[in-house]
């Protein structure tokens, strides 16, 4: 039995939920988001809650029951919340700019790198702090990772891009010999 999928998802208010067949369409203002759960999960919405039942006793219906909780219960929260990411960036002559829909970063390499991201992601820069938000849970964690991923933070200085709330382990350097 899934725990997670027992759960109901409270629908809060200003977010509208209509089940299409196997089509879950959520919508809040203008932004519109669905989440096909094939035919493996039940859905029915009851009370302003959204519940998932498994179809079968099958295991792969058992595991989309939880999963498919999960996603639906994220894109509420992105709804109404949305997601953010903070990224810094740490080493001398490290900069980074945001123009138009291209964030520019300079890494120290010998050229800047330019990274276009996605219209639905808001990306903002404040000192050495890259600050990234959107509806999708998954395509703001896939921006901030493929960000870090240019330059991710050395173990022995610590420059790199890494995630605000990250620890970075530092390692001792050489030691002269007495």
């Amino acid at each position: 039995m899934s725990r997670i999928g027992k759960q109901p998802v409270a629908i809060p208010s200003g977010v509208e939920v209509k089940i299409n067949g196997t089509v879950l369409e959520f919508k809040k203002g203008s932004v519109q988001k669905t989440l096909d759960t094939k035919d493996n999960v039940g859905v029915k919405i009851e009370n302003g809650n959204i519940i998932f039942a498994s179809k079968s006793d099958d295991r792969k219906d058992r595991a989309f029951w939880g999963t498919y909780r999960s996603l639906s219960q994220n894109i509420i929260i992105g709804l109404t919340d949305g997601y953010e990411k903070k990224l810094e960036i740490n080493g001398v002559g490290y900069r980074a700019a945001v123009k138009g829909s291209t964030l520019e970063l300079l890494l120290g390499f010998s050229h800047p790198v330019n990274y276009e991201f996605p219209k639905e992601i808001q990306i903002s820069v404040e000192k050495n702090v890259v600050s990234i938000k959107g509806t999708d849970k998954q395509v703001v964690g896939q921006v901030a990772a493929e960000i870090r991923a240019f330059r991710p933070p050395e173990p022995y200085k610590g420059k790199g891009v890494k995630y605000s709330d990250e620890v970075i382990i530092r390692k001792a350097g050489k030691t002269a010999k007495k």
